[in-house]
């Protein structure tokens, strides 16, 4: 059983009771007149049969002669029975008023149901004896002796009666409304009391037309029905007046723009409006069923059954004014048999209408206050993780920071995955997406409420710890974030590990959250030079970055001044110790702080925008430095490192076979280095710029190759000359096992590919020998020649070894001697030789 019909059982019983007593008081006073009217003559002085007749037909008619209102399901009848009974007690005994009384509504109302035509006799049996009660008491006879001596008691009486008349009616009807008894009283009560006046003054000039003479009686019913047409035509444009303006109140009300309001109300004023029991709206889209009354919301959710039993289901479609738009269905529910009239109707149709309006444009409110909200969260939180991004980070360290009531101490983690990008360019980005997803979680997992863990990009996070205790707490509790990170991950049944470095800072100077993502920025970077797990940022720690920034502002004066000069090493074939080439090392000459190495201000350059101007001066000084050994009778290929940032731009080879032509060189003079990066193995304007400067014939060579478990899938995309073992292989083969099967791995795979190994760093001669013995034919480092400009080179090159030109060492092995080579060793320079294309000649 729903509320709403727990309620109306409730009702039910009230309504039951105060019928029963109305007609309990009733049946007593029809008792008393019927005892009175036996034990008195009959006929009287002043009534006979005739007047008991037409004094019963008088009741008849005024009772049927109505007005009817409709609330809820039940029609409230206004009548002029109370005029017949205040004639009938002037002019007749009071027993026998009431027993006509009673008789006159029995006949008038014998067609309703029995409820309603016990307590409309009891009713006005009450108001018959009330009215008697008062004449009898006044000392009230028939006729008096002045027209105007009858005004007075009549008034009394008449007053009494209409009294009785509401305080019997009234709660009636507001039980039987659901309305409170307060408010039914005030409902048109200047209504009622025009209607009271008016049938008074009929029953007054009614009963002076008796008493001046019975003939008279004929202008009596025309005066009645006068008065009965206009009151009627008044109260209908009262009611018309009252259902506009509750419409228009009601469809005032739908405008708001949350559609749980717009529901809520529409029930609560379509009950009022319509005077239903209860309102039900559905909503197809949803699936969801509102239900109330005016009391309120009883049902809010998924349909269910309902049952109107012996009621009233007035059903009508929520659409708009074109009809094309079906949202759901506004369903009107009576107890009783109702039937709606004809501006009912129209204005059901208007309120349904209005309703559709509201319920679509607060849903359109609500999804575009939705979209906002993903505009808003996507404007700080980080697409893939979900955590807080830079923008949100900076936002909220900077409240934090400005708040001086805040509590407890402030300070920033800054954390960076290593070596993470080894997982993208084996495993691919979608399977590096899912790392960076468990990393989030765990960060997220071990920070505390009050703590903000951000995404700032790629493999890099933040946590901004709030209320920390002490400053050295913040030490404890990054070593616990990052401690959250030892665990493997899980990635298609793989179990990955992934380490990270930590940067903490806490405020100190100004400079706010900028300044402490910097410092953090600067003490995570420590720890990865000093090969910690986290470092705390010291003020005497961060001179070179600083450095750093500075120099980044000196960037174009030091372009346009050509402050970027280039050094050279050269390769040298670890058997003969012959140069066979040389690699050109960029560095600036700053007039104040002196030579600058390349990992102080290569970032900053790719930063900067400056690359395209920076590589062109590199390039061009490297060509130039071939063209002068060419001219002294040393034809050296140079290799020259490229920026992954330059291969992302299609015109880089162009610009390349530019600065070939302007110094007269073939392309097989330059090689270009390219190292291990996410660019060149996923984009495809990397390929083709690859494709290109290959084609033209234009060496290229993968440098520091086996630090990245992407070098294999690189060689598959990228159709490279050659491989340069990474010096750090090389320093530790001696020790190492495992440096020592790296080296021998890349060899073997130079030989299957046919391509030239260079190995980086070799530093001593028992190196070089190692090399030489494992299948290595070139090589590179301090032990032959130190990195020096183009000129001091050249030099060298005259100089040479042991009275040889063009060598940098002694040959390992004497002239004539019998060597063992290598299964498919091949001598570097004739392998580049046999692998130089046929090239026309450049312009």
């Amino acid at each position: 059983m729903t509320l709403s019909q727990r309620r109306g059982n409730e009702t039910d019983k009230r309504l039951r009771l105060l019928v029963g007593l109305v007609v309990g008081l009733a049946l007593v006073v029809l008792a008393a007149a019927v005892l009175l009217a036996l034990g008195s003559p009959f006929p009287t002085s002043t009534v006979d049969g005739a007047t008991l007749v037409m004094l019963t037909f008088l009741i008849v008619v005024g009772t049927l002669v109505t007005i009817r209102i409709r609330i809820r399901s039940t029609n409230q009848l206004i009548n002029w029975s109370e005029t017949a009974i205040i004639i009938g007690v002037a002019i007749a005994p009071a027993p026998w008023v009431i027993l006509c009384t009673a008789v006159g509504i029995a006949l008038a109302y014998h067609r309703l149901p029995r409820i309603k035509l016990a307590f409309g006799v009891g009713k006005n049996v009450l108001v018959a004896f009330g009215a008697a009660a008062v004449l009898t008491a006044l000392d009230w006879r028939w006729p008096p002796e002045h027209a105007l001596d009858l005004v007075a008691p009549l008034s009394v009486a008449y007053l009494v009666a209409a009294l009785l008349d509401d305080l019997l009616a009234i709660p009636v009807i507001a039980l039987a409304t659901g309305n409170r008894i307060t408010r039914q009283f005030r409902t048109d009560l200047d209504l009622r009391i025009a209607g009271f006046a008016a049938r008074f003054v009929v029953a007054v000039c009614t009963l002076m037309l008796l008493w001046a003479d019975p003939r008279l009686l004929l202008a009596v019913p025309p005066l009645v029905l006068s008065l009965h047409l206009a009151y009627s035509a008044r109260v209908r444009a009262r009611t018309e007046q009252q259902a506009w303006q509750h419409l228009a109140r009601a469809t005032d009300a739908l405008n708001v723009v949350e559609v749980d309001r717009v529901l809520t109300t529409a029930v609560t004023q379509a009950a009022e409006l319509f005077s239903a029991d209860e309102v039900e709206i559905h909503l197809h889209q949803t699936g969801r069923t509102v239900r109330g009354s005016t009391s309120g919301i009883s049902h809010d959710g998924p349909p269910e059954e309902t049952t109107t039993g012996t009621g009233t289901t007035v059903p009508i479609t929520l659409e708009g004014h074109d009809r094309t738009d079906d949202i759901g269905v506004l369903r009107l529910r009576f107890r009783g048999p109702v039937r709606l009239s004809e501006r009912e109707q129209y204005t059901l149709r208007t309120f349904a209408s209005a309703l559709c309006t509201a319920v679509r444009n607060a849903q359109a409110y609500a999804e575009l206050a939705r979209i906002s909200e993903e505009h808003a969260y996507a404007a700080s939180h980080d697409a893939l993780t979900g955590l807080a991004n830079r923008r949100h980070l900076l936002d909220q360290g900077t409240e934090q920071l400005s708040n001086r009531h805040a509590d407890g101490v402030t300070a920033l983690v800054l954390i960076d995955l290593n070596h993470f990008k080894e997982v993208n360019d084996t495993l691919g980005h979608a399977a590096g997406d899912r790392v960076l997803v468990q990393v989030a979680e765990r960060l997220r997992a071990a920070a505390r409420p009050d703590d903000l863990v951000a995404r700032l990009g790629g493999d890099e996070f933040a946590v901004l710890l709030r209320g920390l205790p002490a400053p050295a707490v913040a030490a404890h509790r990054a070593e616990g974030l990052l401690a959250t990170l030892n665990e493997p991950f899980e990635l298609d049944g793989m179990r990955i590990s992934v380490e990270a470095s930590g940067g903490i800072a806490a405020p100190g100077t100004s400079g706010g959250m900028p300044e402490l993502l910097r410092r953090a920025d600067v003490a995570m970077y420590q720890a990865k030079r000093n090969g910690q797990r986290i470092s705390t940022y010291a003020a005497t720690s961060d001179t070179a970055d600083l450095g750093r920034l500075t120099l980044g502002g000196e960037l174009p004066r030091a372009v346009a001044d050509q402050e970027f000069t280039v050094n050279f090493q050269p390769i040298v074939d670890l058997g003969t110790g012959e140069v066979i080439g040389a690699e050109a090392l960029a560095r600036w000459h700053h007039p104040t702080h002196g030579l600058i190495d390349p990992l102080r201000f290569l970032e900053a350059v790719e930063r900067s925008g400056l690359l395209p101007a920076f590589a062109d001066a590199i390039l061009d000084q490297a060509l130039l430095a071939v063209t002068g050994w060419r001219s002294a009778g040393f034809d050296l290929p140079v290799a020259v490192n490229v920026s992954p940032r330059s291969l992302l731009d299609p015109h880089f080879p162009t610009s390349v076979l530019a600065r070939l032509r302007a110094h007269d060189l073939p392309p097989d003079r330059l090689i270009l280095e390219l190292t291990e990066t996410l660019t060149l193995s996923q984009l495809d304007v990397v390929d083709q710029v690859l494709s290109r400067l290959r084609e033209s014939g234009i060496q290229l060579a993968l440098d520091d190759f086996g630090t990245g478990y992407s070098s294999l899938s690189l060689l598959s995309r990228i159709p490279v000359h050659e491989l340069k073992i990474d010096r750090s292989f090389v320093t530790a083969m001696e020790t190492s096992a495992e440096a020592a099967a790296v080296i021998r791995s890349t060899l073997d795979l130079g030989r299957s590919l046919d391509l030239t190994v260079v190995a980086e760093g070799v530093e001593s001669e028992p190196q070089r020998r190692a090399l030489w013995e494992l299948g290595c034919t070139a090589g590179q480092g301090h032990l032959f020649a130190r990195p020096m400009p183009a000129g001091a080179l050249l030099a060298a090159f005259r100089r040479g070894s042991g009275g040889r030109p063009g060598t940098l060492a002694p040959p390992l092995h004497d002239a004539g001697a019998v060597i063992r080579l290598a299964p498919g060793r091949r001598h570097p320079a004739r392998a580049r030789a046999d692998r130089q294309p046929h090239l026309p000649a450049q312009g």
